[in-house]
């Protein structure tokens, strides 16, 4: 039952929170229900879960006309700039903002709905290849040259580490962009909050909020493995 592995995500949620001396309560739990069926999203749903994950725009457009209007949808995956439009009048928060051009798109179109969208910078910690993301002596450029968009609100910051089969070998990696978080913070940046730092998946979520995660996005613990082929 995928209400019992949201309940136990929770629980080792809270439990690596109280390790590192935090309440569970400061720790978002983003289900990512990308190409999951619209019945498993409802069932989290049932059981009081609000916050979920897509990547991929004609999904999280279809989901959002079909599911109840109080679910906040958080774009996770990369976003082309001839898409914002899509998801610009409901959009919770966008994790995956790595250019100013994105930004300057995201800008234009939430001025259109008179709304600030919340968006993460994010963040190619570990210089992968095969991520997106800026890198971490980028960030804090691409952060002040956002802070002068109006309708773009920057909250924080967002990575996906490697997958590993030790978790504990990603926590390097989200020990570096927690203290870009506060060094940013620090700054106080006009327009800019930084009170977001989404890193953690099914694989290192728990390492993740150890180290300072207040936001982790879950899919595969919570749902089961995903089938491309269908």
């Amino acid at each position: 039952m995928i209400e019992d592995n949201l309940k136990l995500v929770k629980k080792k949620i809270a439990d690596a929170a109280a390790r590192a001396g935090r309440d569970g309560e400061e720790v978002t739990l983003v289900a990512v229900s990308k190409t999951k069926p619209e019945e498993d999203i409802m069932a989290l749903y049932k059981a009081g879960h609000r916050d979920f994950g897509e990547n991929y725009i004609q999904e999280l457009r279809t989901k959002h006309d079909d599911l109840p209007e109080d679910i906040r949808w958080h774009m996770i995956g990369h976003l082309q700039r001839n898409k914002v439009k899509y998801i610009a009048s409901y959009v919770y928060m966008i994790h995956s903002v790595d250019s100013l051009a994105l930004a300057e798109t995201i800008e234009k179109e939430a001025a259109k709905h008179d709304r600030v969208i919340p968006v993460l910078i994010e963040v190619n910690v570990a210089g992968e290849d095969t991520k997106f993301g800026v890198a971490p002596s980028e960030a804090e450029d691409l952060v002040r040259a956002i802070s002068a968009l109006p309708h773009v609100k920057v909250r924080g910051f967002m990575t996906s580490a490697p997958y590993v089969e030790d978790p504990e070998e990603d926590r390097i990696f989200f020990e570096r962009l927690r203290h870009l978080s506060v060094d940013t913070a620090e700054k106080k940046i006009d327009n800019v909050t930084v009170d977001v730092l989404s890193m953690g998946m099914s694989n290192d979520y728990e390492v993740a909020v150890e180290e300072g995660s207040t936001m982790v996005r879950v899919g595969t613990a919570i749902f089961g493995e995903r089938d491309y082929t269908k």
